[in-house]
């Protein structure tokens, strides 16, 4: 079985967190969970430029600058995640994929779950995008940015 790569990003705000509340669809990794904007990479693209196009895709925002933050390799993905600075409101991104979106804060994270207006229902965090962002804020990248 060959390892799919994907790119995501954790894009942050007033030390709160961008995440999509992905479809509730069967077929697809963590249906109905909070997780990242990001995906795919295409064959011979670079992961750093794969964030950029899923990010412009799914919200039609991408930040001037994402820094890596870590690689996770898995036995069927490898998660490039990188890491940026939310520099516009809310408002203004458009939701091109998912089901929601909204900024949760640390407390959202720790508890795994956050209320969606649009669902109209409290919905899990994606387990492994939980503790990505755990690694991150306990890795001091928050404060850092």
């Amino acid at each position: 079985m060959s390892q799919v790569h994907v790119a995501i990003a954790i894009l942050h705000q007033d030390g709160q967190f961008l995440l999509q509340l992905r479809d509730d669809i069967p077929g697809i990794y963590y249906p109905g969970c909070w997780g990242f904007f990001g995906g795919h990479v295409e064959p011979d693209e670079a992961p750093d430029v794969a964030v950029q196009r899923e990010l412009l895709e799914e919200i039609g925002y991408a930040p001037a600058l994402l820094e890596p933050f870590a690689r996770y390799d898995l036995e069927d993905v490898v998660r490039h995640v990188f890491h940026g600075r939310l520099d516009v409101p809310l408002d203004r991104l458009q939701l091109n994929e998912g089901w929601d979106l909204g900024l949760l804060s640390l407390e959202d994270i720790q508890r795994g779950d956050r209320y969606s207006a649009r669902a109209g229902q409290v919905r899990p965090l994606g387990q492994p995008h939980r503790k990505i962002l755990l690694e991150f804020v306990e890795q001091g990248f928050l404060k850092s940015t």
